[in-house]
């Protein structure tokens, strides 16, 4: 996503671009992806606003719930007024069908994407990037963006902190024709459902055709780290939940199979470094892994690309060096994203909270409501 997203706004600087893709096809992977109104924004800059309107779901209303008694907490109204507020609406969407959107615009903008090429090897000088991509002479370039995502080999050349580390949370993902779902457990809108050490989220997908549900709980995966599509046994799923309301028991139970995803993160950014190195940036997941308790994984990866091609942009425009205008984009971004990092962890502990810091969350939620729920800093 990010690296499609990257592409397209380098041809947009007026850049020539070249997209390497270790897969062999882009394929119908993944499941949900919320867009808050500062990532649909940009999409609709980039000329977007009609082909994501044609995949995706506007919710009209986010929901908090107890995921216990049923209780409703909180609300926040995500419809003309929020988008008159913003200047955007607020869009779910599948991810094989945002991809498919960028992909299509990339393409037809002139990035060259290229297939089934690995890259195993990069070197920097004052000069340019060179790449070894499969078994190929060394390929040549201006610069180059990292965007392979939390497991990133190119972070831990260039950046050389390590691997991610586990968070201990671990994310059932499941998605559902809302045909096949009772009325009463079909939904046009946003559900989070808050209880103990876990928390529920469900949303239309697929022009409100599809509801994606993830189940986040505490615990740990015996599966490979890396991958992010495990097969999940439904019964370990119904046992590390404990108990439910009606509603939300029932919609677990109406969803025949899972896929699990065993959460990885990094700390939030400490510096610009993080980001840019001579003419090395790093974009998305790559440079700043998101858990995604504020929904802005791939928001995040689309601001980036919207800066780093106003950054590029200027190298073409006045002549600043590559390594100077990477700098400024990595200046301008690392502060934000390092901010979006903490509040998505701290996101994750009062959604998980037990006893007095329950209590206060819910309380804060009854009386606040919208107030607490709404996230102008981020949305604007």
């Amino acid at each position: 996503m990010g690296g499609l997203a990257a592409g397209l706004a380098c041809l947009r600087a007026g850049w020539q671009a070249r997209l390497y893709e270790q897969a062999p096809e882009i394929t119908e992977v993944g499941a949900g992806i919320q867009l808050g109104p500062n990532a649909t924004r940009l999409l609709a800059d980039w000329g977007l606003e009609h082909a994501l309107a044609g995949v995706a779901a506007f919710p009209e209303r986010l929901q908090a719930r107890d995921a216990v008694d049923g209780a409703v907490l909180g609300e926040m109204n995500l419809g003309p007024s929020f988008r008159e507020r913003y200047g955007a609406p607020y869009a779910s969407v599948h991810r094989a069908d945002l991809q498919r959107v960028l992909m299509e615009a990339a393409v037809a903008a002139g990035v060259d994407l290229r297939l089934s090429s690995r890259v195993h090897a990069s070197q920097c000088d004052a000069h340019a990037v060179r790449l070894r991509v499969n078994e190929s002479p060394e390929i040549e370039g201006d610069a180059l963006v990292a965007a392979d995502g939390v497991w990133s080999t190119l972070r831990r050349q260039w950046v050389g902190d390590g691997m991610p580390t586990a968070t201990g949370h671990l994310a059932y993902r499941a998605l559902i024709a809302q045909s096949a779902l009772p009325q009463a457990l079909r939904s046009a809108g946003v559900t989070v459902w808050l209880g103990p050490r876990l928390h529920v989220v469900a949303y239309p997908v697929k022009c409100g055709e599809q509801l994606n549900v993830v189940v986040i709980v505490q615990g740990r995966s015996g599966g490979v780290a890396t991958d992010w599509d495990q097969d999940a046994a439904t019964a370990d799923l119904h046992s590390a939940m404990g108990p439910l309301c009606a509603p939300l028991r029932d919609l677990v139970h109406a969803i025949p199979a899972w896929r699990l995803w065993a959460l990885h993160d990094r700390p939030p950014m400490r510096g610009p470094e993080e980001m840019a190195r001579g003419r090395v940036a790093l974009l998305g997941d790559a440079a700043h892994p998101m858990r995604p308790y504020l929904a802005q994984g791939a928001g995040m990866a689309i601001e980036d690309a919207q800066e780093l091609g106003r950054a590029l942009a200027m190298h073409v425009t006045t002549g600043i060096e590559v390594e100077v205008v990477l700098q400024r984009y990595a200046l301008n971004r690392w502060q934000r994203c390092a901010q979006v990092q903490s509040r998505a962890q701290r996101n994750g502990r009062i959604f998980h909270a037990t006893g007095v810091v329950q209590w206060g969350r819910n309380m804060a939620m009854r009386l606040l409501g919208e107030r607490l729920m709404d996230q102008p800093w981020l949305y604007r």
